[in-house]
């Protein structure tokens, strides 16, 4: 499997904005992941893995299954990109 190496690859993935999407309204387990973004749950477990690493999401032990949350730490370069255009945009 390719590396990811920054937060602009992470984000260029569809399936892994539908995950980040998904995860906006709080913390979901994998089967809630898969029911909301229609993937299949080696799917989502494949690219939760990969959010995990990047840091971008973070997983919680509860009981027998895991919750996934976000990070917003980790989203924090592409904050940090898109700020210029935030100006713009309010301008408008």
């Amino acid at each position: 499997m390719l590396a990811v190496t920054n937060v602009f690859e992470i984000v260029a993935e569809p399936a892994r904005r539908s995950i980040l999407d998904s995860l906006v309204e709080g913390p979901r387990s994998v089967s809630e992941i898969v029911e909301a973004t229609g993937l299949s749950q080696p799917n989502a477990s494949r690219h939760l893995r990969i959010l995990r690493e990047a840091k971008v999401v973070e997983s919680t032990p509860e009981g027998q299954r895991r919750l996934y949350e976000l990070r917003p730490a980790g989203l924090a370069e592409l904050i940090g990109w898109l700020a210029p255009y935030q100006r713009l945009w309010r301008g408008s």
